[in-house]
């Protein structure tokens, strides 16, 4: 009888020990889910794998707080892990919108998760998130914006001017250096601010666009201005990742460069394979800017609006001009 017992005691134990260690992490997202979060959605699968189950990443999108509060609830320790956009509040992590500047030249998504990379690894970029108790596990790599609007479209420099249109980070700095009237509204309420008027434009890439409906009420698309992107990281709270058991972390850490490598097949597969259809399907009029009309916003946009950024840092006492040579200097040796 003793023997008998003695497997079922060291079972219960070891079940015991299990749970002790078991671990779930909210994670804090919105919308729904779309190629901006699948690699959130990898991770999750690559992490629960690996553990066995033990730890588990449980996604919700807009259940746990709204997407321009995201940083705020992981520094309060609401939940452990959460996407932002660094351009919904720039004054909340400055060294990120390096990244955001309009007409950098980032020509794929891979370029854009090493350049993303090596600003989150930066000791001041770094340093700049300890603010929020929140370190960078990685981005949520974006092609270049472009603009889905309805009515007449701009064909040219000075029908930008009063034009109505939302637009964060750099891309909003091109459009607002161009005369446009920026309007801020979170993603989810697109669609009804352009059915309304309360927009004309709106700028994306392209899977929010289909995610968030303006396809559906557009008319016009701009295939080639690619004023830029947002950047987008997917962080976590420090303390948690501190708190993790040792081969929890590894799981965590060692999935990262998977999911993004699922992520840049899925976008650039079968995202755009579904963008280029809607299109069609929508009857969008593609409206393709001359070179010099391109060239001309460039030259009125991308000098001016570096050199502010570097002097505003600058006179906070941030390494902007640093910040500005990696990146920049990252995009000219690809080149």
């Amino acid at each position: 009888m003793k023997n008998f017992r003695l497997p079922i005691i060291a079972a219960a134990l070891l079940a015991q020990t299990t749970a002790a260690f078991a671990t779930e992490w909210r994670v804090s997202l919105w919308g729904e889910r779309r190629a901006f979060t699948e690699h959130v959605e990898k991770l999750a699968e690559l992490v629960s794998d690996k553990t066995d189950g033990a730890f588990t990443l449980n996604l919700s999108y807009g259940g746990l707080s709204p997407s321009r509060e995201n940083l705020d609830g992981i520094a309060a320790g609401k939940f452990e892990m959460a996407q932002f956009c660094a351009g919904y509040h720039p004054e909340k992590n400055p060294t990120i919108t390096v990244l955001e500047l309009p007409f950098l030249g980032v020509s794929s998504l891979e370029q854009e998760i090493a350049l993303s990379l090596a600003v989150y690894r930066h000791p001041i970029t770094k340093i700049d998130m300890l603010r929020w108790n929140a370190t960078l596990l990685m981005p949520s790599p974006l092609p270049q914006y472009n603009i889905m609007g309805v009515g007449n479209p701009p064909t040219s420099l000075e029908e930008f001017k009063g034009l109505p249109i939302r637009a964060t980070g750099g891309v909003g700095q091109a459009m607002g250096a161009l005369g446009a009237e920026l309007v801020s509204i979170p993603a989810p309420e697109v669609q009804s601010a352009l059915a309304a008027g309360q927009v004309r434009a709106v700028s994306f890439a392209p899977h929010a666009h289909m995610a968030f409906g303006t396809i559906d009420s557009g008319s016009w698309w701009t295939s080639n201005l690619n004023p830029g992107t947002v950047n987008c990281p997917v962080v976590v709270n420090s303390k948690a990742l501190d708190a993790l058991p040792e081969d929890h972390r590894d799981a965590l850490m060692s999935s990262v460069d998977e999911a993004l490598a699922h992520y840049v097949r899925n976008y650039n597969g079968t995202a755009m394979a579904k963008w280029e259809d809607a299109l069609t399907e929508n009857g969008i009029a593609v409206l393709t800017l001359r070179d010099d009309i391109v060239g001309s916003i460039k030259d009125a946009v991308a000098t001016p609006a570096a050199e502010a950024w570097v002097a505003k840092y600058e006179g906070r006492g941030l390494p902007a001009q640093e910040l500005l040579d990696l990146v920049t200097e990252m995009i000219d040796a690809e080149g």
